[in-house]
């Protein structure tokens, strides 16, 4: 049975770039064409099921030449296209618009077209009534095309809440400039909540039960096109509540602070709102704000409170402040004193982590073992994540950081514990997850399948032909832990169970679910993924769930997999020894040794990351068949690689069967020497197993020389290097073959490319911050020589204006290669790096000033700590409610639309009933993206590919959390 490798991609924003497939292309109304036009329509279903069918539509052009054709239709049961192909589609409501591609725009005279599409379906399936060339129907002499009506929601208004049992008022406003207006269908998250056929259109909901919606009208008119408005967001609550935000705040001592009330509904009469201090020492009090007034007009207008500190010099202290009014309930506020010498930048990081932790903020779910991070606020985002309510290991590596930084600024390191719970709870597969590793037969860890270069390259073969090596860690690590499991982070977490894989993939409500996306080699974009659970039990998918969508095998069987980003890993224990230190300064270091010893058993799996994909030896390997299997263990190559993996056969197999797989291919972002020297050097971190220090000895110094050989003749890091070329150990390029690390190939964009995988800034700063960290810890003099060259490249690329202005740089471009490694840094002076672009990238931003600090503090270099602190600044000006962030446009957006590959022959359905089909799209595989708040900016940039892209608000938990602790970082550094 044998691996299969699930890929693991970058976890920075995927700047992606090309151009969309075009399926719901900008709608151009064609003019009425009143000349006759001679044509004929074949429209032919050719598969049909639930949720969806395909068919075929022929043109017979039987005039004369027509230049520039468009076929246009209507459905009769708003079906909807979601791919098409040999023409350019695009529809609004229930009209489709096809014109000619590029490449055939014209018809001869006697000249037929055929083109297929895609569609769903949310009723009937009936076939069109007539079609139209170019604006003339078909045979019928010129009756111009019909027009789809407007319509907007006028009530209720966007973010509004209503008590449960409450009547809600729906109102909107319809037109249809060629016609009328049928009905409008009033529907909350797609539920038909009430119809009206004539003007004013309104309907009235009731008995709703609590929870938000999304609320829409949608217009139908006489010839039967549909319009949809844009979605309003409406909450049902139990009760009307006093809303104050943010739930805690700090204050100097002596000083002031202020927090906000509303209410959650309109009040009948006006409401009294009276705030005081409940619980808690005397020295807090409110100033101002004790007695609010809200009426129906000004309910939900945030008014201040106000809460001052006595200036006596006393014990820094606390108190509880609650606000409440009749028929409101009360709510409480929390309020801390700090010290008042406390720096600027520890009071921010006190503030962004309140903002963070606060329930009303939305970065976290709660679970009944702990709490799990979003990978943002918002839902609508795609990126390596393809949803914001999926998390991965990066994020709760960041979590991780945020409470050690919490432990050493408060001294309070039970936050630090609960991450930790909540991590291993939640991110690392339990028992019942990965069942039977007891099968795994290190002597044969893997069943060899080549990569391919594009997702149409597979399924892939397996081929147990090709020799593999052995694994030289399993035997060890069973024995020092008693246990054949993985102690490991799987990097991709469905936590509201979105896709509704559920637990092991059975399709249950059990959230947070195991799942993946990425494995279909280098060329795969998020765009181009299927989502699939991580336990395969054939529940969903097709005939073998997903799996024949990717390995080419003679028979399946039920299994589990996970995927280990070691980057996020890696983070943990390099956390994990930060707060050691930290707590021992304190004299805490009991209160955390549990999560320290976790965190070094982390730290001894983290190992397998250091080894070739399939254990073979490490230098110039070249021929699946004759790259010799590794011994011992030279088949590792000492670096941070990207990613490893384990699996294996359900329980209930009759053979069961285990598997393990290291990574060939290390990109510098990825290489963490702070964590290898924690793992080497810090007696609390050393792992148990008895060569785990000494590999980690090595690696570290491994690492260095890996990211000096690829440092520019300008100063910034390209990609890695390689010991599989293409993924299946082919002969690289004759140039690539002069530029090698250790026998290993130099490849400019590791691990993927669309797009190019070094080109984002983020890769840079977030290993160039380990190395910063590593120089100020040790003075390590290779670290020191890397961030001498790479920090003035950095700065020169960097501009720090008033007012919150600032940019840092965004995308890169690379050309040439490093000189082949002998254990000194040449220069490099045939490597080049161009930075193209630069942008407000928060979190990119918050890791080039922690770089910047580190390497400050450690050399005293006054231009890094100055414009560190000039971005830490800028941040802190681009606060709002909920964190710290700067408005993006996301032109990759275009790519909603972009055709997932799925072979011929494979039909399957996801747990949703969304097809899996040939022609998929990214969005016909993720429907529920439809009902997202956001979803119309999306919608009409699809429509309007020509117009701006759309702008985005976005509050990405790593870059909050990066945020807040590079404002503890400078405090830590300088006071």
């Amino acid at each position: 049975m044998g691996s299969r490798l699930l890929t693991r991609w970058p976890l920075g924003r995927l700047l992606a770039g090309g151009l969309a497939a075009g399926l719901v292309a900008a709608l151009a109304p064609t003019s009425p064409a009143f000349a006759a036009t001679e044509c004929s329509v074949d429209y032919e279903i050719t598969n049909e099921w639930g949720s969806g069918f395909t068919a075929n539509v022929t043109l017979n052009n039987e005039g004369d030449p027509v230049p520039g054709w468009t076929l246009g239709w209507a459905f009769p049961d708003g079906q909807q296209v979601t791919n098409g192909w040999s023409g350019d589609f695009s529809q609004s409501g229930a009209d489709v618009t096809v014109t000619g591609p590029g490449w055939n725009p014209d018809l001869e005279s006697g000249e037929s077209v055929t083109v297929g599409f895609q569609g769903s379906l949310s009723g009937g399936n009936g076939e069109p009534a007539e079609f139209t060339l170019n604006g003339s129907v078909c045979g019928g002499g010129g009756t111009p095309e019909n027009q789809p009506p407007e319509v907007s929601l006028t009530s209720p208004a966007d973010g509004s809440t209503f008590l449960s049992g409450e009547d809600i008022e729906l109102a909107a406003d319809a037109s249809d400039g060629d016609g009328s207006v049928e009905q409008v269908v009033f529907e909350a998250d797609g539920t038909e909540i009430g119809t009206d056929s004539s003007a004013p259109y309104t309907a009235t909901w009731s008995g709703a039960e609590t929870g938000p919606y999304s609320v829409t009208a949608t217009a139908v008119d006489d010839a039967g096109a549909e319009t949809t408005s844009d979605p309003t967001a409406v909450e049902v609550i139990d009760e009307p509540e006093i809303v104050a935000t943010p739930a805690n705040v700090s204050v100097r001592q002596g000083g002031e602070v202020t927090f906000d009330v509303t209410l959650s509904n309109a009040p009948d009469s006006a409401v009294d709102v009276g705030v005081s201090r409940t619980g808690g020492s005397s020295d807090l009090s409110v100033s101002s704000g004790g007695s609010l007034t809200f009426t129906a007009d000004n309910y939900d207008t945030e008014q201040e409170v106000t809460v001052s500190s006595a200036d006596n010099g006393g014990s820094l202290a606390s108190a509880v402040f609650t606000a409440s009014g009749d028929g409101y309930g009360s709510t409480e506020v929390e309020v801390t004193e700090i010290d008042a010498s406390t720096s600027d930048y520890e009071a921010a990081f006190l503030e962004q982590y309140e903002k963070i932790k606060d329930p009303a903020s939305g970065y976290f779910r709660e679970f009944e073992n702990g709490l799990v991070p979003y990978h943002s606020v918002e839902t609508l985002i795609v990126e390596a994540p393809d949803h914001g309510h999926n998390t991965t290991s990066e994020a709760f590596s960041y979590y991780l950081w945020l409470e050690a930084s919490y432990g050493r600024v408060t001294g309070e390191w039970g936050p630090f514990n609960d991450a930790w719970t909540s991590l291993e709870e939640y991110i690392i597969p339990g028992t019942e997850d990965q069942p039977t590793n007891g099968s795994y037969d290190p002597s044969s860890p893997a069943t060899y399948i080549p990569e391919q270069d594009t997702p149409q390259g597979y399924p892939s073969p397996l081929d147990d032909s090709v020799p593999v090596g052995e694994d030289p860690l399993a035997e060890e690590l069973s024995s020092t832990y008693g246990t054949d499991e993985v102690y490991g982070m799987h990097w991709l977490l469905d936590v509201d169970n979105t896709y509704g894989y559920g637990f092991c993939g059975d399709g249950t409500d059990d959230a947070p679910a195991y799942i993946n996306t990425f494995q279909r080699g280098s060329q795969e974009s998020v765009w181009e993924t299927v989502p699939h659970p991580s336990c395969e039990t054939f529940d969903h998918g097709g005939e073998n769930g997903f799996l024949d969508l990717y390995t080419d095998d003679d028979s399946y069987a039920q299994q589990w997999r996970y995927t280990n980003a070691p980057d996020a890993d890696a983070r943990a224990v390099q956390v994990a020894y930060l707060a050691n230190k930290w707590a021992e300064e304190q004299g805490n270091a009991d209160a955390i040794s549990g999560v320290v010893d976790d965190a070094a058993k982390m730290g001894d799996y983290l190992r397998y990351s250091m080894y070739d994909k399939y254990f073979k030896e490490i230098g110039d390997c070249v021929g699946a068949q004759d790259c010799a299997a590794g011994q011992g263990k030279n088949s590792a190559h000492y670096l941070m690689s990207w990613y490893y993996a384990w699996g294996g056969a359900m329980e209930s197999a009759e053979y069961p069967w285990a598997w393990r797989i290291g990574g060939s291919s290390s990109h510098q972002g990825y290489q963490n020497p702070m964590a290898a020297y924690a793992l080497s050097e810090s007696e609390a971190l050393q792992p148990d197993s008895p060569t785990a220090a000494e590999d980690w000895s090595t690696s570290m110094d491994r690492q260095l020389e890996f990211m000096q050989w690829l440092q520019s003749s300008e100063g910034g890091l390209a990609g890695g290097a390689t010991n599989s070329w293409a993924g299946s150990y082919e002969q690289p390029p004759s140039d690539v073959q002069q530029s090698q690390f250790y026998g290993m190939y130099y490849d400019w964009q590791p691990v993927w490319h669309d797009p190019p995988s070094n080109n984002w800034f983020g890769f840079q700063v977030w290993g160039m911050e380990r190395v910063a960290q590593l120089y100020y810890e040790t003075g390590n003099e290779r670290a020191g020589q890397i961030l001498e060259k790479w920090v003035p490249w950095a700065i020169e690329h960097t501009d720090v204006g008033s007012g919150g202005e600032f940019a840092v740089p965004g995308d890169m471009e690379w050309s040439g290669q490093p000189d082949t490694w002998d254990g000194s840094y040449t220069g490099n002076p045939d490597l080049h790096v161009e930075v193209v672009s630069q942008n407000q990238d928060v979190g990119v931003a918050a890791s080039l000033s922690k770089t910047l600090l580190y390497y400050a503090a450690a050399s005293g270099d006054t231009d890094a700590r100055t414009t560190g602190e000039g971005l830490l600044d800028a941040l802190i000006a681009n606060e709002d409610d909920i964190g710290i962030t700067v408005p993006e446009q996301r032109g990759d957006y275009e790519r909603f639309d972009d055709e997932v590959y799925v072979p011929e022959g494979f039909s399957g359905t996801m747990p949703n009933g969304d097809a899996v089909e040939p022609g998929a799209t990214f969005t016909s595989i993720r429907s529920f993206y439809r009902d997202d708040p956001q979803w119309p900016k999306v919608q009409e940039y699809l429509e309007n590919p020509d117009g701006e892209a759309p702008t985005f608000t976005y509050h990405r938990f790593w870059s909050q959390a990066e945020i807040a602790t590079a404002f503890a970082t400078h405090d830590n550094l300088f006071g």
